[in-house]
């Protein structure tokens, strides 16, 4: 039965991975179901790992973190964030980052809120596919105009740097949002590339924002953590704004931490637009996170990543492919797999329908119509181009993926496909 409507208020209805986690809760799904297989939400499993540091399972509250924290952040956080980003990425450089170049939040879609609310009245690009939160974050403030950037996954869904010298000359863009690894297809932008944007972004003026959150999930080359931060000049002139936090790269999203990093006058808007938006992050929890980002921790935390993720990310492709799923691209970053599951028998060869299908062999996956990232529905009317594409998740522990790519097979030759019994 739907409730009756409340004076005032519209209906608000879940969309991309929430909306796909609302349809398994209403199948019995909860976290930690042992017998679910959630494939679907971005969320790396949170348990320890063979030669990481160790977990915290306790936080101690002092007398005074029982006050308010700053809207920007205690001043110990953002310092270690500062020094972090130095040690990672900025060794040997003139201009380095200071707390005043940090702001704390409280979770990912809160730093990219408070990004996006201190726009001005510019045009700001953004990539298809892309991140399904995007969505809403674009479509709630009106001051800017998204312009959306379609990537072509024939091509690996990788964008030239005189491709985007015209995007950002053509359309008269100030400020590109995008997602670096990319959360849904894992294409990384690194090495001379990455330089290039950089470069390029500082000759013409146009800000990049450019959440990083899967930075450390780097599948191969001689970088094990990648981030813009490497190629710029000077921290507090170059529009270069970072977003990162505890969320993936340190396998705690319950702590909902996160920051900003950027040059001195963004981090004073962004701080100004926290003081009406969300008022600023736990103290506790930021005291408790300073530990956690000291450049040993990192890197081992990051090393015992890529062991643990790498063994998963060849499971669920390897388990996928054998299903019929194609991949326009293997995942250079991030621990998803972006599928094509249009060659697989009809029942199941959109995203909507395979997901559907999932649910009743209790994996979840997310259909890719989500990741066409369509603010205020202004492309309404036409199927999604990405109607027959699916995000699968190799986040949850090992056994999870393997059960849950195990289901998917079954699922498939029971609908008439001509999956393989094991990859």
């Amino acid at each position: 039965m739907t409730a009756p409507p409340i004076p005032g208020f519209r209906p608000v209805p879940f969309t991309g991975v929430i909306y796909v986690m609302a349809e398994a809760a209403r199948r019995g799904f909860r976290y930690g179901h042992p017998d679910w297989c959630n494939l679907g939400q971005g969320q790396p499993e949170t348990g320890p790992l063979p030669g990481a540091p160790p977990r915290v399972h306790q936080v101690e509250i002092g007398v005074d973190d029982q006050e308010y924290a700053p809207i920007p952040g205690i001043w110990e956080l953002r310092r270690a964030v500062a020094e972090l980003y130095n040690a990672l990425y900025r060794e040997g450089k003139a201009s380095r980052y200071t707390e005043r170049n940090v702001c704390i939040c409280g979770g990912g879609r809160a730093s990219l809120t408070r990004a996006v609310a201190a726009l001005g009245e510019v045009n700001l690009g953004h990539f298809l596919p892309d991140y399904t939160a995007y969505e809403e974050l674009l479509d709630i403030f009106k001051l800017f105009t998204s312009i959306p950037i379609l990537l072509d996954g024939a091509q690996g869904y990788h964008f030239s740097l005189e491709a985007l010298e015209r995007e950002i000359t053509g359309r008269g863009l100030s400020a590109l949002l995008l997602s670096n690894p990319c959360n849904p297809t894992g294409r990384v932008i690194r090495g001379d590339e990455l330089a290039g944007w950089v470069g390029l972004a500082r000759e013409l003026g146009c800000s990049l924002l450019i959440d990083e959150f899967y930075s450390h999930y780097i599948w191969s080359g001689d970088e094990t953590t990648v981030s813009a931060a490497r190629y710029v000049e000077d921290v507090d002139t170059d529009p270069v704004v970072l977003f990162d936090g505890l969320t993936k790269n340190w396998r705690y999203p319950g702590w909902r931490t996160s920051w900003i990093v950027g040059p001195r006058a963004v981090i004073e808007a962004v701080s100004s637009s926290g003081s009406f938006l969300d008022g600023g992050g736990s103290k506790p929890l930021q005291r408790s996170a300073v530990p956690l980002l000291e450049p040993t921790l990192v890197r081992a935390e990051t090393a015992a990543i890529r062991d643990a993720f790498l063994r998963k990310r060849t499971i669920l492709g390897d388990g996928l492919r054998a299903a019929g799923v194609r991949f326009d691209l293997d995942p250079e970053g991030t621990f998803y797999w972006w599928g094509d599951v249009s060659a697989l028998p009809p029942a199941i060869n959109t995203g909507m329908t395979f997901f559907r299908h999932a649910l009743e062999r209790q994996v979840i996956c997310v259909p890719g119509e989500f990741f066409d990232v369509n603010p205020g529905k202004r492309r309404s009317g036409r199927p999604s181009r990405f109607r027959n594409y699916v995000r699968f998740s190799f986040g949850p522990d090992e056994r999870s993926v393997a059960e849950g790519v195990r289901r998917i097979g079954e699922m498939v030759r029971e609908n008439g496909g001509r999956a393989s019994e094991s990859p």
